[in-house]
């Protein structure tokens, strides 16, 4: 953990001390003469202040996280693979690929994202690539190319996937429907729910050594400062905007048609009390997960 702390930042580590001094002495000193004063001690990022002004926006505006495409360590036996753009109505959204390794030292491949011969050789280090997860009726476009590469990893979908006639078309393999019970291969260590809505389903997985919770599309927070302006209001307007992003309007009338089974399945996620929350799209919950879920999640449980 303390060699990936700080990783999240736009720089990529953490802050040194003679960067963060002249902060903390401000801080300690008495100011009182001073009113309204920002101190931009976030690791690289603007603050929305100085986004909306213009003002000196270097990342990239199509919403994704470089580097891209390679593993980044999140705790022990859990990393994200950054990678995107795709296009949705308009909207640039970065996608997430978690990736866990389970206790017999196969890998979990959760919603995999653009294949890479690099990519495949960065996991094979870590351990076999036993599983691949289509978590959710929208994450299952690269499967085919995993699949190609890895004949023998099981893929594992969620209900109603295996029945859409797009996916019939590709040839996706998929061997195991997900349920909300979890199977052996990982029943010891992960537990998991389905929120379904009308014409959806997304399964959710709870690993309790790490209390790390993994989502697909029901909580989505993306960055305003990484995306263009159209593409900014858009995201605002949806309130899929971070730091108090949720599920995008559509997918929440989706929900809501079947609010009450829905509702005991995202109390179950929040019962869990996970300590971080990872998700497909934008900025993910790297601390205080219970509390940010709760608030993501209030438009469904109150």
């Amino acid at each position: 953990m303390v060699k990936s702390f700080g990783t999240f930042t736009k720089l990529e580590r953490a802050g040194q001390l003679k960067e963060i001094a002249a902060a903390y002495v401000f801080l300690a000193a008495d100011a009182s003469f001073v009113a309204g004063a920002l101190l931009e001690v976030s690791g690289g990022f603007t603050s929305v202040d100085e986004e909306d002004r213009g003002m000196a926006n270097e990342v990239d505006q199509d919403g994704t996280y470089p580097p891209l495409d390679v593993l980044k360590p999140v705790a022990e036996g859990i990393w994200i693979v950054d990678s995107g753009p795709l296009h949705v109505l308009g909207l640039p959204l970065p996608i997430r690929m978690t990736v866990l390794r389970l206790s017999n030292g196969d890998l979990w491949l959760h919603s995999p994202t653009r294949f890479t011969e690099a990519l495949k050789a960065q996991l094979e280090q870590q351990g076999r690539i036993a599983h691949l997860i289509a978590p959710a009726i929208a994450h299952w476009s690269f499967l085919n190319d995993w699949q190609k590469r890895l004949p023998n990893a099981l893929t594992w979908a969620a209900p109603g996937l295996r029945e859409r006639k797009h996916v019939q078309k590709t040839g996706v393999r998929i061997d195991h429907v997900l349920s909300d019970t979890s199977p052996p291969e990982w029943a010891s260590e992960m537990e998991q729910v389905t929120i379904r809505g009308l014409g959806f389903s997304e399964v959710d997985f709870f690993h309790r050594p790490s209390r790390t919770l993994i989502m697909t599309d029901l909580v989505q927070n993306l960055e305003t400062q990484r995306l263009s302006v159209g593409p900014r209001i858009f995201a605002r307007l949806n309130s899929v905007a971070a730091p108090h992003g949720r599920a995008p309007l559509y997918l929440r009338l989706i929900v809501k048609a079947n609010k009450r089974e829905a509702a005991r399945a995202a109390i179950r996620l929040v019962d869990w009390h996970p300590e971080r929350v990872i998700f497909s799209h934008g900025r993910w919950f790297d601390r205080d997960g219970t509390k940010a879920l709760k608030r993501s999640l209030a438009w469904l449980i109150g």
